[in-house]
């Protein structure tokens, strides 16, 4: 039996339904009867950093090789009738997917055909298929991609960063693996994983635009396979609070450097609280944001570009840190400049009026998120696999303190718990 479980916010004037389907999955549906399009999301609660696990019904530990969830993604699409993105063809939706280090998700977008569509979603993620045949030659495909990003100025300044913060943790290790791991990767491997981590009670299903909730539940009906409640225990290695190495620094093809800074923070297994998550954007916003004395302190320096710097709170299952990037032709300067500005503001407190402009700022960005599908869709599910809710997360933000913004920042970007990642062009 399902269910329905009605969600309003009387702040944003707006509700969706959650449903705890009977084959254990849990569904999130979101209403827009005014928008013309309709996008979904069909994820699973893990990522790359998911290499060694145990599930409740086994003795040991298992390791799999870096790299096997995004490359399960790519293989989820094939089957013995050719492939999801032909027969997405016939209904119009432009179809997707993507591996983080913390969930899976696919996708479609559409504005029409909806039914259809999410037909073809929940069939395809439901029915792995997997041969030597296959598995080998995607092993080639995704070995040209980890080359490929190899190359990428981008990529390399985020990696380059996470593996001089981190000791241990796999967040140091790319998405993708390594072309070394991917090699190891077989069909019952896939299959162990698959069985492991796609069980229903392990996903969800977001919906978001012009849909309803009795068709997409009548869907689900017909097309969910139920799942057995099975417990997981991810494990990650003691990872210590400091810094593996303070700079790094890297040559490529670029025009100008470019630069990650991040702030790395002790964490534990589990996730943070939607309240301190909320508390470090304010606190982010309020420090870095294109209103505040730093961002015109750099930009009149000529050390920054202002399409190019930003921030971001990076956080996930045993892993925390601030970062800030962007072009410089002086990355150390950069630093110098966030470091002197955080110890500022970390010795003279929070400025009461600033604070309060970056809490409006940060909730008017959460407020005008809900008037896209993708990005309700999006947020709901990455809330949901974190434990959070979104209608609580924004009045959180409504929420916010300054005496608590200000606690955050004692314990956050920490100088002595920082490190510093450069791409200087070749010549």
């Amino acid at each position: 039996m399902n269910i329905i479980k009605e969600i309003k916010s009387e702040r944003v004037g707006d509700k969706y339904y959650e449903v705890e389907h009977s084959s254990g999955l849990k569904i999130f549906i979101y209403p827009k009867e005014n928008n013309n399009s309709t996008y979904a999301v069909f994820g699973t609660k893990y990522g790359s950093v998911d290499v060694n696990f145990k599930t409740s019904d086994e003795k040991e530990a298992n390791t799999v090789p870096a790299g096997i969830a995004h490359y399960l993604e790519h293989k989820l699409f094939e089957s013995e009738d050719g492939d999801a993105f032909t027969r997405y063809a016939k209904t119009g939706a432009s179809a997707n997917a993507y591996t983080s280090f913390d969930k899976t998700c696919y996708l479609f977008s559409c504005t029409e055909n909806v039914y259809e569509s999410l037909e073809i979603l929940l069939d395809f993620v439901q029915t792995p298929y997997f041969t030597e045949q296959t598995v080998q030659k995607e092993q080639g495909i995704i070995g040209q991609e980890i080359r490929m990003y190899d190359d990428d100025p981008q990529w390399r300044v985020m990696f380059n960063l996470l593996r001089a913060m981190y000791h241990n943790h796999p967040v140091r290790v790319d998405i993708a693996g390594t072309v070394e791991s991917i090699a190891e990767i077989t069909p019952e491997l896939l299959y162990k994983c698959y069985h492991t981590f796609y069980n229903l009670n392990n996903m969800v299903l977001c919906v978001a635009g012009n849909v309803d909730l009795n068709k997409v539940l009548d869907l689900c009906d017909k097309m969910l396979k139920p799942s057995k409640p099975v417990s997981l225990e991810r494990i990650f290695e003691n990872e210590p609070d400091e810094v593996l190495e303070s700079r790094v620094e890297q040559k490529l093809s670029v025009s100008a450097p470019i630069f990650q800074l991040g702030f790395k923070e002790h964490t534990e297994p589990e996730r943070l609280s939607a309240k301190e998550v909320a508390e470090t954007e304010i606190l982010l916003d309020l420090l870095a944001s294109d209103a505040s004395p730093l961002f015109r302190i750099l930009l009149d320096a000529e050390l920054i570009n202002e399409s190019s710097f930003s921030y971001e709170y990076f956080e996930g299952p045993g892993y925390a840190s601030v970062i800030f990037s962007g072009e410089s032709k002086d990355p150390d300067a950069v630093a110098d400049e966030i470091k002197k500005e955080i110890a500022k503001v970390r010795k003279n407190g929070l400025n009461p009026e600033a604070f309060e402009r970056s809490k409006k700022a940060v909730y008017g960005r959460m407020i005008a998120s809900l008037n896209s599908v993708d990005n309700i869709a999006n947020s709901m599910a990455g809330l949901a696999f974190t434990g959070h809710e979104i209608f609580q997360y924004i009045d959180l933000i409504a929420a916010a303190d300054i005496d608590s913004v200000q606690a955050r920042l004692n314990t956050q970007l920490r100088p002595e718990y920082s490190a510093l990642s450069v791409v200087n062009p070749i010549n």
